[in-house]
């Protein structure tokens, strides 16, 4: 036996015996040791919220000593006042998204813009102190708020960064790079606090979630910025990814559509980022070609299916038009991968699938001809431009 296992054992028990001379006369030794037991777990997690607070709060300073920084380096390259208050402010919604009464008017399309940010850096690049973030305890906040300060860090810090990239302020962009540990815990938190608030989504949504989630895409479209988010955040934007995609699919409450078309919306503004839509793409053509797949069993069989899942894939159907759509406009199938093993199934079985399903699921096999319509489009685009000299 080695030392380790020998320790162990003479561990557990020294504790059983302590356990058994210390216990009260009217307890047996096992009702005591799970008493113990339980005072020892609410002791561990009362320590545990705080030191996620903690964390939290540790974070929140990081963030703030950066834009710090940042700010800082833009003073050694000359005032920036006059310049950032040339820049037109942008708009933000703040409105609510209101559901409709049927739950299926999926004509209005959610929008949005950037957040307004100008006016802020106008007055906290002078020399005064940086106004600080927002501290937000976790155990006693919303999940909005201790979202929305990541949310706001990561926004400013991408309008610094567009602003120290333009041609009248250069800064020493190594900040981004020496403190790029603390841009991938903020998005880290982010990601996770999205993917608690879409697995129980709150009624009516606010524009928040948009505003979040197309934060992300920007941040993921930096070149600078997403090579040091990708190495922390990749399984965890993955995961984001796939929470989205079983929101739709597994949704069967009557009054579903709304919810799927904003969660779709969030896609769509994910797959913006050219990173990201190659991996949405192939998940959301993964689903589509597994349930051709089972219609086609149940076709040959004359069963019966699963109606709710049928009525969600045409979400993803929207999905990846809009998708393909962008594609389609760049002419560059390279992005998305020619030799991506779901596009070559969906186009192997394409034409098979809607001579097979036509008769019994026409609209289906409409949404089918349509997508292979947009994948040869795409393909020819991208053929026609790599033969130009």
């Amino acid at each position: 036996m080695d030392n380790q296992a020998w320790y162990l054992r003479t561990s557990k028990l020294a504790l059983a015996l302590a356990i058994i001379r210390s216990k009260p006369a009217d307890k047996s030794s096992r009702e005591y040791t799970e008493h113990l037991a339980l005072v020892v777990s609410g002791q561990e997690s009362k320590w545990k919220s705080k030191v996620e607070a903690l964390e939290a709060e540790v974070l929140q300073l990081r963030q703030k000593l950066l834009l710090s920084k940042i700010c800082s380096g833009l003073f050694k390259s000359g005032d920036p006042s006059s310049q950032l208050q040339a820049q037109e402010p942008g708009s933000s919604e703040s409105t609510l998204t209101v559901l409709e009464d049927s739950g299926c008017d999926l004509s209005h399309e959610q929008k949005t813009e950037s957040s307004e940010m100008s006016q802020h850096f106008v007055g906290s690049c002078t020399p005064t102190p940086f106004p600080p973030l927002p501290i937000v305890k976790k155990h006693s906040a919303t999940l909005e708020n201790p979202l929305s300060s990541h949310m706001q860090f990561l926004q400013h810090l991408l309008e610094l960064k567009n602003w120290t990239e333009s041609e009248n302020l250069k800064t020493d962009l190594s900040y981004f790079e020496n403190n790029s540990s603390t841009v991938s815990d903020s998005v880290f938190q982010l990601l996770d606090g999205l993917i608690t608030f879409y697995r129980e989504p709150k009624f009516p949504f606010s524009n928040f979630c948009t505003e979040a989630v197309d934060t992300l895409a920007r941040l993921i479209s930096d070149c600078n910025l997403s090579n040091h988010i990708l190495k922390k955040c990749s399984k965890k934007l993955e995961e984001f990814e796939k929470t989205l995609l079983q929101i739709i699919l597994r949704n069967n409450h009557i009054n579903r559509f709304q919810v799927q078309h904003y969660v779709a919306q969030s896609l769509v503004t994910l797959g913006s980022c050219n990173l990201l839509r190659k991996s949405i793409i192939s998940q959301l053509l993964s689903e589509v070609n597994s349930f051709t797949d089972d219609l086609g069993t149940i076709n040959q069989v004359q069963a019966s299916y699963d109606v709710t899942r049928y009525e969600n894939i045409f979400s993803f159907f929207w999905v990846l038009e809009q998708l393909l759509q962008k594609e389609n406009e760049k002419g560059n199938m390279s992005s998305i991968g020619r030799d991506d093993l779901e596009i070559k199934k969906f186009l192997q079985k394409h034409d098979e699938a809607i001579f097979l399903l036509s008769d019994a699921f026409p609209l289906f096999t409409f949404y089918l001809w349509r997508l292979g319509i947009l994948l040869d489009s795409i393909e020819r685009e991208t053929v026609e431009s790599n033969s130009l000299p």
